[in-house]
């Protein structure tokens, strides 16, 4: 196997390498979403719903992980380490960057570690006040404290897994990016599978879940290691540059997460309801494909993109590629939350509902979906604009912004919940990261780091034009299902099949319908996914 050819970084990428970049890692992370929906299929309808205990307790134990990995993970590189990786490795050379890398890993595992062992410890005290609802259900509560001390040790295993993804998106390299949650969703999969008993399943699954962890944090040291970087774990320093990340680190953690500490708000409301765990990860499990495939990968892209021109003092490229993502985001985000609000109900039964898992559970999640769907571009675009701020080392501001939208979800979740019912916890989270968008737009225009063209803003105008011409017309589909399900009654599994022809009907109609309103052109696509000289090279390592 040959080594991929050594990333260029002695110029600045293009918009259209940016947004190429970016559908690389969407293409990957899709094959991942998808086999994450098939891991979903299979748990849900084992587990089930409100109808036992064992699907809130695993869901339980899968969030908890994995708030702390969003936080530590995806808040802490996202915000501090990718941008100081890339800006040493543009400046000082591999040895330096590496060395920073080493420091980091150090600290990170440290960190990790110490937390998952405090939280196993401390796990029954810990679920008092993530799951008040499970008080009430003392086989529930022993449960779900149980698997998540069994899953917690998925923390560090997916933290280092995500410093070495850091390095690679730094080097250009997005395949393994993009492939390595792959991992988890196969080992549940292989886990689950052959369990019938939804205690058994939820057991197998817990530990399905480290297994994987470790698998993805072997397979991202493999490709940074391929591609040159030489990053082993050694003994905890913290050195001048550490400590100037954990600074910028912290109030970056806080508002890469602000989503994350939202979602977990949900959670504890949610304990009080049998079975809304489980509806609240059905409803994730929609609106995180469009979420990861556009504003994540995007993100991923743009930040080392933006970095790089505020160091180099190029306005007209950060403008450039700050407009192309927002109408690319958009373009590629408002068809889906028209769809998420055209037919909640309609996806979540046609999908889910099965074995143990009912109609009514497949109800309420797509009470929650539908909420989810108008919030869908406002968790989009902070993905988008925060490296604006994040690129020009400014993580306090998002911080702050963060905090006001945490404050915002508490108090209109606690209130709606208590008036209107559980879709208030979705109207709430909602509106508070509609709020954060609001704040990071007003003050970018203001601090004149960001003003979106006048082109720009008509094409944005364009795509919501097409957006609702096919909300519509899935909202009619969902209308009159039974007429459209009636033609493939003697088949069986005619919701499934039907369910699906309509998605792939609307996703090959929204193109026609965004090409002929004109918020994006064919010409323009081709320019954004066509290499141009100086754009980053991504190598594709043997597999």
């Amino acid at each position: 196997m040959s080594d991929p050819t050594p990333t260029s970084t002695s110029a600045p990428a293009k918009p259209g390498g940016m947004i190429r970049s970016s559908m690389i890692y969407s293409a990957l992370t899709l094959v991942s979403r998808f086999m994450g929906l098939a891991r979903d299929l299979v748990i849900t309808a084992r587990l089930g719903g409100s109808s036992n205990i064992a699907a809130d307790a695993y869901f339980t134990a899968l969030t908890f992980p994995n708030l702390f990995r969003r936080i530590f993970a995806e808040g802490a590189f996202a915000a501090a380490f990718v941008p100081d990786y890339s800006r040493r490795l543009a400046s000082d050379g591999r040895e330096a960057a590496d060395a920073f890398a080493a420091d980091s890993l150090a600290t990170l595992a440290a960190a990790t570690v110490a937390v998952t062992i405090v939280c196993q410890l401390a796990m029954p005290w810990l679920m008092m006040a993530y799951s008040p609802g499970y008080m009430s259900d003392p086989a529930k509560f022993k449960l779900a404290v149980l698997l998540t001390q069994i899953t917690m040790p998925y923390l560090p295993c997916i933290s280092i897994a995500s410093l070495f993804a850091g390095i690679l998106t730094a080097r250009g390299r997005f395949v393994i990016y993009g492939l390595y949650p792959t991992i988890l969703n196969v080992v549940m999969l292989i886990a689950v599978l052959p369990q019938k008993d939804p205690t058994a399943a939820a057991f197998a699954a817990s530990v399905g879940v480290v297994i994987a962890g470790i698998g993805q944090a072997a397979i991202c040291w493999w490709g940074a290691h391929r591609t040159g970087a030489r990053v082993r774990l050694k003994a905890l320093k913290f050195t001048p540059e550490i400590k100037a990340l954990a600074r910028r680190a912290v109030p970056g953690v806080i508002a890469s997460s602000a989503v994350q500490i939202n979602l977990f708000i949900s959670a504890i409301l949610a304990s009080q309801v049998a079975g809304m765990r489980v509806w609240l990860n059905v409803a994730e499990r929609f609106y995180q494909l469009p979420l990861s495939l556009v504003g994540v990968a995007i993100g991923v892209a743009l930040l080392p993109r933006l970095a790089t021109a505020f160091q180099l003092g190029d306005h007209d490229d950060a403008q450039g590629s700050m407009d192309q993502a927002i109408v690319f985001g958009l373009a590629l985000t408002l068809p889906a939350a028209a769809a998420l609000m055209a037919m909640p109900v309609y996806l979540a039964d046609g999908l889910f509902a099965r074995g143990e898992f009912t109609y009514a559970d497949a109800a309420s999640s797509g009470a929650l979906l539908f909420h989810y769907g108008w919030g869908l571009p406002a968790f989009v675009l902070i993905k988008i604009l925060q490296p604006a701020f994040f690129a020009r080392g400014d993580t306090k501001t998002p911080m702050r912004f963060s905090l006001i939208s945490v404050v915002v979800n508490i108090v209109l979740g606690v209130a709606l919940f208590y008036t209107i019912g559980f879709p208030g916890i979705a109207i709430s989270t909602a509106i508070a990261s509609w709020g954060t968008v609001a704040q990071m737009a007003v003050l970018l225009w203001r601090q004149n780091a960001y003003r979106p063209s006048k082109r720009a803003i008509g094409k944005i105008i364009r795509v919501m034009v097409a957006s609702v011409g096919l909300g519509v017309l899935l909202a009619l589909a969902a209308h009159f299902r039974t007429t459209l399900e009636a033609p493939m009654a003697g088949l069986g599994h005619a919701k499934e099949i039907t369910v699906l022809l309509v998605s792939a009907v609307g996703g090959l109609l929204y193109p026609v319908l965004l090409f002929a309103f004109g918020g994006v052109t064919p010409a323009e696509v081709r320019g954004a996914l066509k290499r141009r000289k100086g754009d980053v090279a991504v190598a594709v390592p043997d597999l």
